[in-house]
């Protein structure tokens, strides 16, 4: 049995979302992976989190990478069983777009 480090899988996939800010491609799948993983919400931070970057620039990204690992990390503090489909996604996204 494997055992998942639960803020290792958010700060992972908070950076991955990070990455993917100006890749319309990797965002949109992004968006409907991790929309239907932990809900609606999702979809509107992920707007709000692009929204906020193209406004102020590329600076922004490190805080919304920050932003994300805290809301990931206790979206699998409330759901730990999320986490190994997280890590799935992540894994999936570093396979099709290294960074």
């Amino acid at each position: 049995m494997q055992v998942i480090h639960q803020p290792r899988v958010a700060w992972d996939a908070a950076r991955v979302i990070g990455a993917s800010i100006h890749d319309e491609e990797l965002f949109r799948w992004l968006y409907r992976v991790l929309g239907d993983l932990l809900g609606p919400a999702t979809w509107a931070a992920l707007d709000e989190t692009r929204d906020r970057v193209r406004w102020s620039g590329d600076e922004r990204i490190p805080v919304e990478t920050g932003v994300w690992r805290v809301r990931l990390e206790d979206s699998l503090r409330g759901r730990p069983d999320l986490a190994d489909e997280l890590a799935g996604i992540v894994a999936t996204a570093r396979a099709v777009r290294p960074y």
